[in-house]
């Protein structure tokens, strides 16, 4: 009888307690660092240099993905779970 899928799911439930304990802290880094990461790309604009479209879109993305995991945090859930 196999023990890695027990033990491997064991792990995951244990991890999960601890993501869901560090969620807000979580949210708030990235918030700062999307936030630090805009200033820094304002920044590169006051000293003539551009960023790129692709760093920008990227730039974007990520925040988007983050102000909807933190508005909508079911509606992500379910959408990962499949249900």
């Amino acid at each position: 009888m196999p023990l890695l899928p027990f033990v491997a799911a064991a792990g995951l439930a244990g991890s999960s307690a601890w993501f869901t304990a560090a969620r807000p802290y979580l949210l708030l880094a990235s918030v700062l660092l999307i936030g630090f990461a805009f200033f820094q790309s304002h920044r590169a604009k006051k000293c003539n240099g551009r960023p790129s479209k692709l760093t920008t879109a990227i730039l974007w993305l990520s925040a988007g993905i983050v102000a909807v995991m933190i508005l909508f945090p079911q509606v992500v859930a379910e959408l990962l779970a499949g249900a």
